[in-house]
């Protein structure tokens, strides 16, 4: 691929590209400060300098932070393989069992996160004292690509291999089951379903599996209440508001609830690990992925 990159004489540095990344990672001058242990005046006077030797503006300013362009991407790239030939040649000097340190950004959705990933982190945590986890639960999928986030546990449409231009590993099915308080009278909670008060997600999660379920079996009922996320569904239903469905690992955990249904084959997700290859092997990044993937699966 031809570079974006300007014909410039000026030669770019492998603190330059230390510095670029990092705003890259951080969005703002703050954080990508913290990230090179330098305070954000210098960060700012260093991306000045940078842009004008190579004659370009590598970022768009917005309200959101620092947007990397194209070119900056692409600068971005050549960063984090010298990053991680660094990080490579540094494991390789330590004595084996050596600590990994640094930081790793994780997101996924809310449910995976109470359920599946926070139980498994602390032996983690014990296991690398220096390692910090920056969690991010949200229901947009975060960019690995545009580094948003070092690795993604995402429930994606069942399929046998991970998205274009990404590694990962599945770590099994996700079921969805009909639940309800068990402080619902039993006699309430016998009542066919089409006619149960309906806690369902709003219209931030159109196409939710849950949602394609509900509407294929029941296609005139219309929940009663919605909620944003599928942990505030969960937390909707243990407080008696009505039935609804959430994922068996979840249901599995809440002893105040009871399942109404088996879990459906009309109603389920696989669930994946997902990093960048560039920069999956990075020690840091590396030591995280294997942790849950050994310590989170499901059945299929």
């Amino acid at each position: 691929m031809k570079s974006t990159i300007a014909q410039t004489q000026y030669a770019l540095t492998a603190a330059d590209l230390e510095l670029l990344l990092a705003l890259v990672r951080g969005r703002t001058l703050a954080q990508a400060a913290a990230r090179v242990q330098a305070d954000a005046s210098t960060v700012f006077r260093s991306l000045q300098r940078i842009e004008k030797a190579l004659g370009q503006r590598l970022f768009e300013r917005s309200r959101s932070g620092y947007l990397p362009t194209d070119a900056m991407l692409e600068l971005a790239g050549h960063a984090e393989r010298i990053e991680a030939e660094l990080e490579s040649a540094r494991a390789t000097a330590l004595r084996p069992g050596e600590e990994v340190s640094g930081r790793v950004r994780v997101t996924t959705v809310d449910a995976v996160l109470r359920g599946l990933l926070l139980p498994c982190l602390p032996a983690l945590a014990r296991k690398h004292p220096q390692l910090q986890l920056e969690l991010r639960a949200s229901n947009e999928l975060l960019s690995l690509t545009k580094r948003d986030a070092d690795l993604a546990l995402r429930a994606l449409v069942p399929t046998s291999k991970p998205p274009q231009h990404l590694i990962g590993r599945r770590l099994g099915t996700m079921h969805f089951v009909v639940c309800a308080s068990k402080a619902m009278p039993a006699a309430q909670r016998r009542k066919p379903l089409d006619t149960q008060d309906w806690v369902a997600p709003d219209e931030a999660l159109p196409e939710h599996p849950t949602v394609r379920w509900r509407r294929r079996n029941f296609p005139r009922l219309a929940p009663r209440h919605l909620m944003e996320t599928i942990v505030g569904v969960l937390d909707a239903v243990r407080a008696g508001l009505g039935v609804g469905m959430v994922p068996q690992f979840l249901l599995e955990t809440e002893p105040s609830l009871v399942a109404l249904t088996e879990p459906s084959d009309e109603c389920h997700s696989s669930l994946w690990l997902l990093a960048h290859p560039e920069s999956r092997h990075l020690r840091r990044i590396s030591a995280v992925y294997q942790h849950l993937a050994d310590a989170i699966e499901l059945p299929d």
